[in-house]
């Protein structure tokens, strides 16, 4: 049975198609009108083997929150719907990257229990033009949408 969903999120802010394959190679097309934005997508897609397909029309004119956020609820609730029973899936995991002077750790449990521990700060407000205190909002869209208890931490 094929672990994919598509997703349709239209809000007066933001309208987004997007669709996953939970089962894919890590292509991706991305377009989301914050560049690093669809950059930090591309690799999620890439290193996690998740096809991702994603378009974003949102009121960037206001700023990025509205799209990033969205984002996560719409990608969190894809995951949802291609997890379906969770059948033959291990309900835990967690990862370690170790990247030049960063280290990162996350654990995830798809519970269908969302709770989000976020635990990093920047060195920087932005990179680019987007706003990295919006990393959390994504998060914690992903996190209730996908009914999963998720930690995050960059050390």
């Amino acid at each position: 049975m094929a672990r994919t969903a598509a997703v349709e999120r239209d809000t007066k802010e933001t309208q987004i198609r997007l669709k996953i394959d939970l089962d894919g190679t890590g292509a991706s097309k991305i377009s989301t009108g914050i560049g690093f934005f669809d950059h930090m997508l591309t690799l999620f897609a890439a290193h996690s083997l998740v096809d991702l397909e994603l378009s974003v029309n949102g009121d960037l004119e206001v700023d990025g929150h509205h799209t990033v956020e969205d984002v996560g609820i719409a990608l969190g609730a894809a995951f949802k719907t291609a997890l379906g029973d969770k059948k033959g899936v291990r309900r835990y995991g967690f990862f370690l990257l170790p990247m030049d002077e960063t280290l990162a750790r996350t654990a995830i449990d798809f519970s269908g229990r969302p709770y989000l521990v976020y635990d990093a700060t920047y060195p920087v407000e932005r990179v680019g033009t987007f706003d990295l205190e919006l990393v959390r909002e994504f998060w914690q869209g992903f996190a209730n949408a996908a009914a999963c208890n998720l930690h995050i931490g960059v050390l």
